[in-house]
């Protein structure tokens, strides 16, 4: 099977994109574009979290509820939820009502002020674990990767939860660790050009 579509301006794009209308304007202006931006990153692996045994639409459609439920993704702020509002959060119809996923991102929101600590910046630390050009194979070929394995060790160490080698593989993704944009997708020369003027934090 094809790994793209045609777009609506008659161009290739990542077959996915044209799975849902919500999807293009995620694929052709956000994923794979490199992001250094703390906030940004942490509403990244939060929505990866959730999406873990669902679909990326439902996580979509929901995206401005959970901002407006995890007060814009600031995990300064998330860290100091209380039991209370993990309760208005499970009465949230807006958002996934998972427990258990709940509680990892508020105990992920106090790990990340403690990384933040210890690196200077989420940026910093992410971007440590930018993969070598060696270990990338084709494109949209892989959920999991050398580098997901590792990174998603270093987070469960270091206390954070919901972040396997899997989830964090899809976070590498949207966050553009990596650009794993189909080698024939129009956005990907894009995102590979956007990277060429990005720095990573911290080099």
């Amino acid at each position: 099977m094809s790994t793209t579509v045609t777009g609506p301006d008659g161009k290739l794009r990542c077959r996915w994109s044209g799975a849902a209308p919500e999807f293009l304007d995620y694929h052709d202006r956000e994923w794979g574009f490199p992001v250094s931006d703390d906030r940004r990153l942490f509403e990244k692996l939060t929505l990866e979290l959730f999406q873990s045994g669902l679909s990326w639409r439902t996580i979509l459609a929901k995206r401005e509820n959970f901002r407006a439920a995890f007060s814009n993704f600031d995990f300064e702020e998330i860290a100091r939820f209380t039991q209370r509002d993990v309760e208005r959060l499970l009465a949230d119809e807006g958002i996934v009502r998972h427990r258990g996923k709940i509680e990892a991102v508020i105990n992920n929101a106090k790990r990340a002020g403690e990384l933040v600590a210890q690196e200077g910046s989420l940026a910093a630390f992410f971007w440590r674990y930018e993969p070598d050009a060696a270990e990338l194979g084709t494109p949209q070929t892989a959920s999991r990767s050398e580098t997901s394995v590792t990174l998603s060790k270093a987070l469960k160490k270091q206390g954070w939860k919901f972040v396997g080698p899997t989830t964090v593989y899809a976070f590498m993704q949207a966050m553009g660790l990596i650009n794993d944009h189909a080698e024939d997708c129009v956005i990907r020369a894009k995102v590979a050009q956007a990277r060429k003027s990005f720095t990573p934090p911290g080099r």
